[in-house]
């Protein structure tokens, strides 16, 4: 066989995968096949409607007790009546504060550090081994102390906000900081960029995405910690009401409330993706 036959038939081959690919439907087991929009809003309605009807008949024919687990519409009743009387807007405003200002206060410092050791190594070395010194310390033995501290006010509900949240920020961003190809940073220096403007046009636009991703994350944990603070030590707000609800055996109450933590979490964790489309179409991921 002649090296341009021996040519033509490896090339042949390395065609053949994509040639096998070409007119199949998207497989729900097939790595990395995408879906319509459309698509994927009815699969993810349809997986909430099953775990509705399955927790309707559960309750409605009597397979569990209401005392454990009461039917839909008992916890619905009970949180429009909490809605009208004003309690679940003022529970829900009060954990929705405590919880922004405790994620923003840890984001507002952790993405410049976390930078700052992701680019200088000698930064990396002052800083990153104590903050993972910190962050395998549980968050729960930090409450009785904040509680010692700071009392039950806000401010302790930040701080636990802030220890749950900040140290895990800034290694995540250190992280995306660090992926950054460093074939980028290496053009800058031959183009003549000082190390300031490589940062800022180079690092910072290459790795924004990754850090919202991170900020994306790193909220679900804020809500975490808020609801354990509150159930701990509150006098008010979502984990205080589930604390109260767990006394008088007021089931209803728990669950719907539980219920709007996940769709606050839902919320916001939809927003935010759809914000990343938005800032960062040159980095948008298929």
């Amino acid at each position: 066989m002649s090296s341009s036959e021996l040519s033509s038939t490896t090339k042949e081959r390395s065609r053949a995968p994509s040639r096998a690919g070409v007119g199949r439907p998207p497989g729900a087991f097939r790595i990395g096949d995408p879906i319509s929009g459309r698509s994927f809003f009815l699969i993810a309605v349809a997986v909430f409607a099953l775990l509705f009807a399955v927790w309707w008949v559960a309750t409605i024919t009597g397979w569990v007790k209401p005392i454990f687990l009461p039917s839909p519409g008992a916890v619905w009743a009970k949180m429009m009546e909490l809605a009208v009387d004003g309690t679940l807007w003022t529970d829900a405003g009060i954990s929705i504060y405590r919880m922004l200002v405790g994620f923003l206060i840890a984001s507002a410092l952790a993405i410049p550090i976390g930078i700052m050791i992701g680019c200088f190594k000698t930064w990396e070395a002052a800083i990153e081994p104590f903050v993972d010194f910190v962050r395998y310390m549980p968050v729960v033995a930090f409450v009785p102390l904040t509680i010692l501290w700071a009392g039950t006010s806000d401010i302790q509900k930040f701080v636990i906000i802030f220890i749950g949240t900040f140290f895990q920020q800034v290694l995540m961003v250190m992280d995306s900081v660090k992926r950054v190809p460093t074939d980028f940073v290496g053009l800058g220096r031959t183009l003549g960029m000082s190390e300031t403007r490589i940062l800022r046009r180079i690092v910072l636009p290459s790795a924004l995405p990754g850090i919202w991703d991170t900020l994306r994350i790193s909220l679900g944990w804020a809500w975490t910690w808020l609801v354990l603070a509150e159930l701990v030590a509150a006098t008010s707000g979502l984990g205080y009401r589930i604390v109260v609800s767990q006394r008088y055996f007021q089931t209803q109450t728990i669950i719907g409330y539980i219920l709007l933590l996940g769709l606050l979490g839902l919320i916001t964790d939809q927003s935010m993706k759809a914000l990343e489309r938005i800032f960062f179409r040159y980095a948008a991921r298929h």
